[in-house]
């Protein structure tokens, strides 16, 4: 266990963080991710506020439908990243945990008067269901199948009598989905998903977050305060696609200006041979100069390589650049590589 953004969360259970990462990928892992925090945005204002607010495209979403983007300030940098729900007479912000604060007070501040904005974090409740089997699971369980709610929408169900909101969504690369359902029934719900899995022989195993990191990193999902952060803009880090330059939202003006001049570095992918990457390890060009540094690395157990997420400057961050990573002074030999390492399944 340590502590995250408030909460006392498991960094992995005793099945061990690699076979965790594993039976995500082969069956089904559950998630306690209840530090997410939702936010329902709603009034005559709404929809104009939402659609300034975020950097994506929202004006097309209608019921069930979903959306990642990007929360931005002024100058670019990456407030949050989000997702963006589109109820029939709301919006569901579902912010990370870290900055779920700063996220609500954001939206405050530049909320009109005819929007309301609620926190609904702690009346509500996510585990998150994810695995090639994790759709199977569900329909097994819920009194509504879920397979016929395409990927980023969502539905209402209920499992064993709990009202939950499904979202065909995740942060690990697989099918699956994430529960939305009332805070009080957290443990029944947590217990019956294990136990119908159980019963059912679908391998169903809790998931910590040395797992949940490993995961979204080979699926080349951005982790706050890593790949993207207020001092890292959506251009640099690869985002621009999550991000419609025909609306008007915060921090447009700044990175239509980054798009003009050029960004000063690009996110990129390292292999790396003889030794395990970490954050703020330097990268080096073969003549031995810095050119750039990891922000992020690990041991990856399904493409069963080392491997970084490293900023460098853009002449050297094309695929196949041999470069040398700086582990404990020593140089190491490192390629970059195209990512995303492991090929999401929405993707396939």
């Amino acid at each position: 266990m340590a502590p995250f953004a408030g909460y006392d969360m498991p960094i992995n259970y005793p099945t061990g963080a690699v076979e965790e990462h594993l039976i995500t990928r082969r069956a089904v892992g559950l998630f306690d991710i209840d530090h997410m925090g939702q936010l329902e945005i709603s009034g005559p204002g709404a929809d104009a506020f939402v659609a300034r607010m975020v950097s994506a495209k929202v004006s097309d979403l209608a019921p069930p439908m979903a959306r990642y983007s990007l929360l931005l300030d002024e100058p670019g940098g990456v407030i949050d990243d989000l997702f963006v729900y589109r109820f029939p007479n709301s919006w569901w912000i579902v912010v990370n945990a870290s900055n779920r604060f700063t996220d609500l007070e954001w939206f405050r501040a530049h909320a009109p008067s005819d929007v309301t904005i609620v926190d609904r974090s702690d009346d509500t409740y996510m585990i998150a269901v994810q695995g090639p089997k994790a759709i199977e699971l569900i329909d097994a369980v819920s009194d509504t199948p879920v397979s016929a709610i395409q990927r980023f929408c969502w539905g209402n169900i209920h499992i064993a009598g709990v009202p939950v909101l499904f979202g065909r969504t995740g942060y690990t690369g697989e099918d699956g989905g994430e529960l939305f359902f009332p805070a009080d029934r957290a443990i029944f719900l947590w217990e019956h998903l294990l136990e119908r899995g159980l019963a059912l022989g679908i391998e169903t195993k809790p998931i910590g977050l040395a797992a949940r990191d490993s995961l979204r990193f080979e699926a080349g999902m951005p982790l706050h305060g890593h790949e993207i952060s207020r001092e890292i803009n959506p251009i640099e880090a690869g985002f621009k696609w999550a991000c419609d330059f025909e609306k008007e939202f915060i921090g447009r003006e700044a990175l239509l200006a980054i798009i003009e001049r050029g960004a000063d570095r690009k996110l990129v992918g390292v292999e790396v041979f003889g030794g395990v990457p970490r954050e703020g390890y330097e990268i080096a060009a073969p003549g031995g100069d810095v050119i750039g540094k990891c922000v992020a690395g690990m041991f990856c157990p399904s493409v069963k390589k080392y491997a970084a997420n490293a900023f460098v400057r853009p002449e050297f961050a094309k695929s196949g650049t041999e470069v040398a990573v700086i582990i404990r002074g020593q140089p190491r030999n490192a390629v970059l590589v195209k990512r995303p390492l492991y090929v999401p399944a929405y993707r396939r």
